[in-house]
């Protein structure tokens, strides 16, 4: 277990905000946060460390030892992170989606560009197996963001499979756990239960988390672990594909709107446009801005913050 002083675990609170606040956009992955300020890898291997192995130092040698092997205060300061800024933001962040949509994703476009830039450089010698990856990745995202979903599924069963399939995606760089969730049709149940402080719809749904992330996390330590060159060009692929998604100008397609909810809110089918096509005021110089923001923020981070060993 990794030890760190209290400044190192307020940046570790807040690289869980950070997260979790990209979690609740649709096209954006916490795990692309988690990557780019450096604890990817920690997370991964903590994760693992939860197995029989840690229950049976639990039961045997008592809580401290067991809170070490499990790496407990990093879950702890992480995920505090993480799930204050999901309850704490998740309206503000609907509210910016609604109002500045063009600004918003001009700054996560920017995000995920320099992120490419910033995870490409762990990558030694491209070859073609690794090119290769990066276009199979490239390819998946790509597809996964182009497919419109409105089903609406509040079955208990499906809350809980939405949140083991959900959060193998909120982990994986450039794959949206909650654009999963806008495909399967739980997004909105999900969110409103935030809202609402529906607690038994949020615990199905952290149920479902846990068995994901638990059987999810071994697989990506063992790519890492034989595979470390090819995983990574896999993730980047993945986040490559995913700025199809987070393109800030979007047209609706259609006349009608693909539904309309009971609170009258409208879901319609959106296309990708240039900002001479776009519908209302395409706020290209402060759009530029914001993605250059964006970039800045990942160079200052690749700069200054603590690096992992990819």
């Amino acid at each position: 277990m990794r030890e760190r002083s209290l400044t190192q675990l307020v940046l570790l609170f807040l690289r869980g905000m950070a997260m979790g606040a990209a979690d609740v956009v649709p096209g954006v992955s916490g795990g692309t946060i988690a990557f780019i300020t450096g604890i990817y890898q920690e997370l991964i291997e903590s994760l693992n460390s939860i197995n029989l192995g840690a229950l049976k130092i639990l039961l045997k040698e008592g809580v401290k030892p067991f809170w070490k092997h499990i790496n407990g205060t990093f879950f702890l300061f992480l995920f505090g992170g993480i799930i204050l800024s999901i309850i704490s933001l998740a309206k503000f962040v609907v509210h910016l989606l609604e109002n500045y949509p063009v600004l918003l994703w001009s700054f996560f476009f920017g995000l995920i560009i320099a992120s490419v830039w910033l995870i490409g450089k762990s990558i030694a010698k491209w070859n073609a197996g690794n090119i290769i990856f990066l276009i199979f990745g490239s390819t998946i995202a790509f597809y996964i963001s182009t497919i419109n979903s409105v089903a609406s599924v509040e079955s208990y069963w499906f809350i809980v499979l939405s949140g083991a399939i959900a959060i193998c995606a909120m982990i994986l760089p450039g794959i949206s756990g909650s654009f999963i969730l806008v495909l399967l049709g739980s997004y909105k149940t999900i969110l409103s239960a935030l809202k609402d402080s529906d607690f038994v719809l949020i615990g199905l749904f952290v149920i479902g988390c846990v068995i994901g992330l638990m059987s999810f996390a071994r697989l990506l330590k063992i790519l890492f672990e034989k595979y470390k060159e090819i995983t990574i060009a896999l993730l980047m692929g993945f986040m490559i594909g995913s700025l199809y998604k987070v393109w800030p100008w979007k047209v609706r397609v259609g006349d009608v709107p693909l539904v309309v909810h009971s609170d009258g809110k409208e879901d319609w089918m959106m296309s990708n446009s240039l900002p001479g096509s776009f519908e209302s005021d395409p706020q290209v110089c402060m759009a530029l801005i914001f993605t250059v923001t964006g970039v800045l923020l990942i160079v200052l981070l690749d700069r200054f913050a603590p690096k992992e060993s990819y």
